[in-house]
């Protein structure tokens, strides 16, 4: 399997609602139940005020296989706000190829600290990146109550060793 990362283009934005929707509802089952997914993406298909809310992000593109397998975004002040993978790549390393970039970019650009909003699912990635909790929360989602966790992530000098 090759993946290959790339910028975000506008004409992907309907693919991009797509694997948003794929990986709410077919990759969280194990900790949303389908009440709960259904009121954090109520409808496949991609909502009016998507490609303007991704155009105000860094997003970054997986492509494996000749279709899109994820995308990651963050803001220029360094808040992830998408990580999103379709369920059949999950756990294998599309979510880690997409991070990497996002982090990258995130040094080049100075930023000091990272921050998102990790789902039940996301948090054990983040967490193994060395971002830590912050706070547990509980959000209302038309309806439904679903928890996710306030985390972040402190970016430094290296910490290579010198010989």
């Amino acid at each position: 399997m090759n993946v290959a990362i790339r910028a975000y283009h506008p004409d992907d934005a309907k693919d991009l609602a797509d694997v948003f929707y794929e990986a709410i509802h077919q990759g969280t089952g194990k900790h949303y139940t389908p009440a709960q997914q259904q009121a954090w993406a109520p409808n496949p298909g991609m909502p009016v005020t998507w490609p303007s809310r991704l155009a105000a992000l860094d997003v970054w593109v997986a492509q494996a296989d000749g279709e899109i397998a994820g995308f990651m975004a963050a803001t220029p002040q360094g808040y992830f706000d998408f990580a999103y993978v379709r369920p059949r790549w999950m756990g294998r390393a599309v979510a880690q190829a997409l991070y990497d970039v996002i982090l990258e970019r995130a040094r080049v650009s100075n930023l000091k600290r990272m921050t998102t909003h990790a789902s039940l699912l996301a948090r054990p990635f983040f967490a193994k990146q060395g971002w830590q909790v912050d706070e547990m929360e509980i959000v209302d989602r038309n309806g439904e109550q679903l928890k996710r966790f306030a985390m972040s992530l402190t970016l430094g000098a290296s910490h290579e060793q010198t010989l």
